[in-house]
């Protein structure tokens, strides 16, 4: 694999071009040989190949990243133990039901705010389902008879479906459907950062309002262009058409490189809780005692803080992370009180690390001295 790499300019640069070959492949089988390539979909085309370079770039410079490193060794090193295999499939199924599917971890903080998260994520996954189905034909319809249509997958012909029943209106409204999904999601995020006080601190235009927006011009020129055909005769149908394909284009460019960028690594949370949580803790603590952490969590924390030239590591030779959370806080506040050493005199005054100098506890009281809490 080496090898090959040197070959590229660098390993982003190698995955992508083997990314993009398998699309064209795809394509290639999809489509028949390029004999139902649809041109009216050219732009979607080049903005989905766009899309496919910076998602591969942006993949393989966050899987280079130290923790996630650690994180990906650690998964697989648990993936091949024979004797946790069941407990690891398990947790991975069920942290993927639980946070992909379900998406729980959002409705902790509110049933609004999960409802329009979960809303936002299953409509632009099926968004992109059926834009890429069909941008790289993968997916297209074929006329049986007049009163007929055929759904034919990688070349293969699959499901039959009357022209006008209702799996057909649900087949043909897919696209529609998810819009109205991310509309409604978008809709409720938009309110809620408008009038949240709370969000209104914290967020910044560029990074939490800007894909909302993006979202929001590519649905809602959508929904526009369906209602043109449908409903006003075709009216302002061409401009309408290379409107939204433009917004589409845009989406798919700026995915990559903003906060939208969070959707495929998600699902590859999935291994964390069978790393660590679903394990018995098993690592005292180097001062109390008390059993905080697995052994496997405190290597890992090791290893990634030792890669980042930042290991935490004490006087005494242990590790900052060798100690349980208590611990840490006490001995913090003695690092920064300057009473990591017993103090030669309880009574004079405290030297801190600020260089401020707190009175001391007062002065000694001689025997049967009354204290004089005015003074």
């Amino acid at each position: 694999m080496q090898q090959l790499e040197r070959s590229f300019y660098s390993k982003a640069s190698m995955y992508s071009f083997f990314v993009v070959t398998i699309l064209i492949f795809t394509m290639w089988i999809g489509t028949g040989q390029f004999a139902h390539v649809d041109m009216m979909l050219f732009g979607y085309l080049i903005g989905s190949i766009v899309f496919a370079l910076g998602i591969t770039g942006r993949m393989v410079s966050w899987s280079l990243r130290p923790a996630t490193q650690q994180i990906l060794k650690r998964s697989f090193q648990n993936l091949r133990t024979r004797s946790h295999k069941q407990r690891n499939i398990r947790a991975v199924l069920k942290t993927a039901f639980d946070n992909i599917i379900l998406q729980k971890f959002i409705f902790k903080r509110g049933v609004y705010r999960g409802m329009a998260h979960w809303l936002l994520a299953w409509g632009c996954i099926g968004s992109f389902a059926i834009t890429f189905g069909l941008t790289f034909g993968w997916m297209h319809f074929s006329l049986i008879d007049p009163e007929t249509y055929q759904i034919v997958v990688m070349g293969v012909p699959t499901i039959k479906m009357a022209a006008d029943g209702l799996f057909a209106e649900l087949v043909y409204n897919g696209l529609n459907i998810t819009a109205m999904m991310v509309l409604i999601g978008v809709t409720m995020a938009l309110i809620r950062r408008t009038t949240s006080p709370d969000a209104k601190v914290t967020q910044r235009v560029e990074f939490d309002l800007l894909p909302l927006y993006v979202l929001l011009a590519v649905t809602g020129t959508g929904l526009v262009l369906t209602l043109s055909y449908k409903f006003l005769g075709g009216f302002m149908h061409p401009q309408l058409s290379l409107l939204h394909q433009v917004t589409v284009v845009l989406f798919l460019v700026y995915f990559p490189f903003g906060k939208l960028f969070h959707l495929p690594i998600r699902p590859l949370a999935a291994g964390v809780p069978m790393n660590y949580r679903e394990t018995v803790d098993t690592r005292p603590c180097r001062s109390c005692g008390e059993i905080y952490s697995t052994d496997e969590q405190i290597i890992d924390v090791k290893g990634i803080l030792a890669a980042q030239q930042f290991d935490l590591q004490l006087a005494d030779g242990s590790y900052l992370s060798d100690y349980c959370p208590a611990c840490r806080r006490k001995m913090r506040v003695m690092k920064q009180m300057n009473l990591e050493q017993p103090p030669k005199d309880p009574y004079a005054p405290v030297e801190t690390m600020s260089g401020i100098q707190p009175p001391g506890f007062g002065r000694r009281r001689t025997s049967g001295e009354k204290e004089d809490y005015h003074e």
